[in-house]
Formats: structure tokens, sequence, C-alpha cells
């Protein structure tokens, strides 16, 4: 009784992702596709990583996770594109067309009809069309609509966090996507620690990189807890992870974080220029210890020592972690291991004496001391105790977030849900932080 038109929606980015992976595996493996033994799943994706864009406006995020990506629901457990080519019945000499981009709308849709007629579909095929700049009759009629929009008033341009392809120079969608669907941006505060005093190994490093005469040099901290910051006693590095130094938009300011974060950083405007990176030297976390700086919000005035930090994660954040012992239990664990055993862990006492505990936030349930009291209850003995102090951390900072009263600063007896943006906006307006976000896990 009814005669349907048909559209076949052209995704544009996914197929010329798709089209680029068959040029590259072709370079990678010839004409016949050829692997060698040793090639490996985790190889291919760790050319696969992208980078967040520049924004200001936050994914809201999701909470459901995939059990598996689309293209191991479809075709199980390949690795290539052309795997998935092959799968199809399609030769070698066939999976070569593809590297362009075109070939791919004029290939499938014979097939997409064929197998549509044979359902017995009534379908208007006069009307059929192809969306996107492939058809210059629907792009006009698309271009046409978001200009009427745009003069009316009704759509405006702007940024906003999204997962970044660094090699496509566009977004990357689920589709586009190997591995991390579903993966969004997590935002951070990006808090300067300035440098006060470098260390004796560390002033050596400066000094032999002429570059860095003259610039204010600063960790700079990833944070979910801007509002914890009053209660900062000291600051952690990888011993053994590789810092550089990189400069900012600003080129009168350096941040010492690892590369992986500074490429992030460079999609977000906080490079001199866009997708580039600055680097002017390098320095091991181990030639930090022992620096002094100045914690934004610390009542520690005349600063805090830079410490050595078994488990700090090179994968998330910058690399370097401000510590709150009084709200975070593994800043707890760990600060108070250096203090029973400095000798040990190769610090002097003097860094970690008399850096007592701030109370930060009250809590019906933990009190003043959020950290040590979970830490307690928890039996957590030291910084090695990896699954209660995952426990502990997510039992601090729910409790923290939902019931926690501010009981320092300006916000002091405010709730810390409202007080959390209040002191991140009074930091980046000081200039002792920005916004910084990355993907929230490998995409």
């Amino acid at each position: 009784r009814a005669l349907f038109p048909f559209g076949f929606h052209v995704t544009g980015m996914p197929i010329k992702a798709a089209a680029d992976k068959i040029t590259r595996e072709l370079e990678m493996f010839g004409p016949n596709f050829e692997i060698p033994e040793e090639q490996t799943t985790e190889d291919n994706l760790s050319e696969e990583v992208s980078e967040l864009s520049v924004g200001d406006a936050p994914n809201s995020g999701q909470n459901f996770r995939a059990k598996k990506t689309k293209v191991a629901a479809k075709f199980g457990n390949v690795q290539y594109q052309f795997q998935i080519m092959r799968s199809q019945g399609l030769s070698n000499e066939e999976i070569a067309k593809f590297v362009d981009a075109e070939h791919w709308l004029e290939h499938y849709p014979p097939i997409a009809i064929n197998d549509l007629n044979s359902l017995g579909c009534k379908i208007d095929w006069r009307r059929a069309f192809l969306t996107t700049d492939y058809n210059p009759y629907y792009d006009s009629f698309a271009k046409w609509q978001f200009e009427r929009l745009y003069e009316m008033g009704k759509i405006k341009f702007g940024k906003r966090y999204t997962i970044w392809s660094a090699k496509d120079g566009q977004p990357c969608m689920d589709h586009d996507r190997q591995s991390g669907e579903v993966v969004g941006p997590q935002e951070y505060t990006g808090v300067k620690l300035s440098m006060l005093e470098w260390s004796e190994e560390g002033s050596q490093v400066v000094a032999a990189i002429p570059a860095l005469a003259g610039k204010k040099i600063s960790l700079v901290a990833a944070t979910l807890r801007p509002e914890t910051m009053y209660g900062q006693t000291n600051c952690f590095v990888g011993v053994n992870l590789e810092y550089g130094f990189f400069e900012s938009a600003d080129a009168s300011e350096v941040y010492v974080i690892t590369e992986r974060a500074a490429r992030n950083m460079a999609f977000q405007g906080l490079s001199p220029s866009n997708g580039q990176i600055v680097k002017l030297g390098t320095i091991t976390g181990k030639q930090i210890i022992g620096s002094k700086l100045n914690a934004p919000l610390s009542c520690y005035t005349n600063g805090v020592y830079v410490l050595p930090m078994d488990n700090v994660l090179a994968t998330k954040g910058t690399g370097v972690v401000t510590s709150v012992p009084s709200d975070s239990p593994d800043d707890f664990a760990a600060l108070r291991d250096l203090k029973k055993k400095a000798d040990y862990y190769g610090i002097k006492p003097e860094w970690v004496a008399g850096f007592e505990l701030v109370p930060v936030i009250t809590t019906p349930a933990y009190g003043e001391m959020t950290a040590p009291a979970l830490c307690e209850q928890m039996k957590i003995n030291s910084q090695k105790d990896r699954k209660q102090l995952e426990d502990a951390k997510e039992a601090a900072y729910k409790e923290g977030f939902y019931n926690g009263i501010m009981s320092v600063g300006e916000f002091k007896g405010l709730s810390v849900i409202d007080a959390k943006p209040k002191v991140r906006e009074q930091l980046i307006a000081s200039g002792d932080a920005f916004a910084y976000a990355e993907p929230e896990k490998l995409v």
C-alpha cells in the first residue's frame, strides 16, 4: 500500500577512517596483506591513540560500558580492516580498491538494494539518494538549513571537549574507534605548583638548558578535587618517570609534565600553537625530588616539597600528583610511609617533618580526617595495600562529595557540591590553574 523513499546514510568520517586503514595496511603488509608473525594486537592498538580537542563544554559522560566493540561483535576477534573485508568474500585486489573512500559508496549500495528487494520491501528506488557532499543536491539542502538557522540565531559556533583524532584532524566518534567505544572526556583542574627552589640535581639539569633561563617553571598536577587544595602538604612524582619542560601558550611559562599530557594539552589551546608541543628539555622524577614548590591555597605558604610515590600512574593525568593526606587515602598512606622510613625512600626527614594534616572537609561518617579514619577502619598499613586503598578512595570521594561541608577557606560552611565549582573558578581566575581534559581511558 506504500512505497518508501530510501536514503543511504554516508557516515563520512567512519568511511574515511576505514579507507585510511586500508591505505596503512597496504603500506605495512603489501598487496597480499601478509602479516609478520610477531605483529600483535597491542602494537596495532598503540598506534590508534587519539587526543582531546580544545573545548569549554565538558561531555556529560555515561555509565554504560560495552563489553565488546561493534567490530568484535560483528566479525569476531579480527585485528585489521582487510580481515573484515576478507570475511565478506573480497579478494586482495578488490580490497585494495577501498583506499578510495568513494569506492565504498559505489560497492555497498547495490548490495543493500539487492538484499532489500529479496526481503520484499516496497521501496521507491527512483527517490533513493546518498547523503553528505557526495551528493551535491542533498549537501546544498543541508547547508541551506543550517544557514537559515544561523541567520535566525537558533544555532551558534563553539567548542566542547571531544575525543579527537590527531592523525585525521577530526573528532573521533564511536564508529571510528578500533577500541574505546563510549569512552568520553574526563575534565580535570590543572593546578600549577610553581617552583620556589630546585633540588640539587634539578638545579643542575635546569642550568644545562639555556632555553629555561628567565622562565617561570611549574609542575602541573591534574586533580578532580580542586576544593581540597587547602590541605596540600606535598607533591608526588614518579621516581622513574621522564618528565619534560614544555612551553605553555604563554611562552614565558613552562610546565613540567609527561609528554603524553603535553600532547593532550596541545589540542586544548595550552601550547604555543594548536596540536604542536614545544619541548625544551627532559628531567626525571628522581631529579625533581626534594624541590620546593608553591602550592596554591595551601596553608603552608612557605612551600611544600616534591616527594617520591611508587604508584604514580603515568597513564592518567600529568604524572604529577598534589597531595592532600587528610582527604585522600592514597596520599595519607604514602606520606605515612615516607615519615616512617625517610632513609629507605631516600628523602631528608625535614621534607616531611612539620607538615601536619590539614582539616579540609567535614563529613558525618568520618569527621574532619576522612583519609586517616578510612585507613584505620580498612586496616591499611602501607601504600602497597592497593585493593583496600581503591575501596577507601571510592568511599572517601563519595562521602565527601555528597555529604561533605567545607571546614576551611573562603567557602567554609558551604557544601562540597556548591564549593567545588567556586574553588575551581577562583583558582583559574587567579592564574593558578586551568581547565584540562583527557580520555577516561585508552582510545
